[in-house]
């Protein structure tokens, strides 16, 4: 008797849209807790590390921020830090579930968003996996690509780098003109854009300015919609209705 060969794996493509997450205030609303206690984390961590104070600690966490994409990423070009102390010291919370917020029914509105869920992050995978586990809502997507996974070779890279989105995307086997990408972030929806990536820019969870007088000032200058954004909502909530709507089919 012919043994039988095994049954090809078939590749069944996923009709509709791939949809890229931003973790941190897009998935859940980091301003409220979670992302005063990293940036306070991170400048104790300059502060102990490279022996400066705290002004000093502060710029340097901005400014590789904004030249970097992520403060990691300066630290250990600049100054040879220990990337796996660093993201595990700064992103371990031992009071997470009280930290963490989210828009009510989130479950079910990802559930109702047609095609592939992937999480794309500048945060560690086990912090990211922590938070959606936190959500409810780990099997909803298919893989994470947290900072980690980022990295080529000895080199780390992070959002908004175009080479680290392009292979990440290949190996995902997402086709960048399917990808939509939904971020609170806009220098990385502008970035990402110019690769013929459609681009969501969510502003509910966007720290408020108080003005002088105690009021509450916009959420942010120039919150218009940029010629590099196909749609801005305040929520998940708005996208899944927008949805079903027909915007960004």
């Amino acid at each position: 008797m012919t043994p039988q060969r095994p049954a090809r794996r078939r590749h069944v493509k996923t009709r509709g849209p791939v949809w890229l997450f931003d973790l941190d205030n897009t998935l859940h609303h980091a301003s409220h807790a979670i992302f005063p206690a990293i940036n306070r984390g991170m400048t104790q961590y300059i502060i102990d590390r490279l022996g400066v104070d705290i002004d000093e600690a502060n710029r340097l966490r901005v400014g590789y921020t904004v030249r970097y994409g992520a403060t990691l990423l300066g630290l250990v070009k600049h100054h040879g830090v220990d990337p796996a102390d660093f993201l595990r010291v700064v992103h371990t919370f031992p009071d997470l579930p009280s930290m963490v917020r989210a828009e009510r029914g989130l479950t079910r509105m990802l559930r109702a968003l047609p095609g592939r869920k992937i999480v794309l992050t500048n945060a560690p995978t086990l912090y990211a996996r922590a938070v959606m586990a936190e959500l409810g809502i780990g099997r909803l997507f298919e893989r994470v690509i947290a900072i980690e996974d980022m990295r080529e070779g000895e080199r780390w890279r992070a959002k908004p780098d175009a080479t680290m989105l392009r292979r990440e995307m290949r190996r995902a086997h997402v086709h960048l003109r399917d990808a939509i990408l939904v971020e609170d972030t806009r220098g990385h929806l502008k970035s990402y854009r110019r690769l013929g990536i459609r681009t969501v820019w969510i502003v509910g969870h966007l720290p408020v300015a108080k003005t002088s007088s105690g009021g509450l000032s916009t959420r942010l200058p120039g919150i218009g919609r940029p010629h590099y954004v196909d749609r801005t909502v305040r929520s998940l909530r708005a996208l899944t209705l927008g949805m079903r709507n027909g915007a960004m089919r």
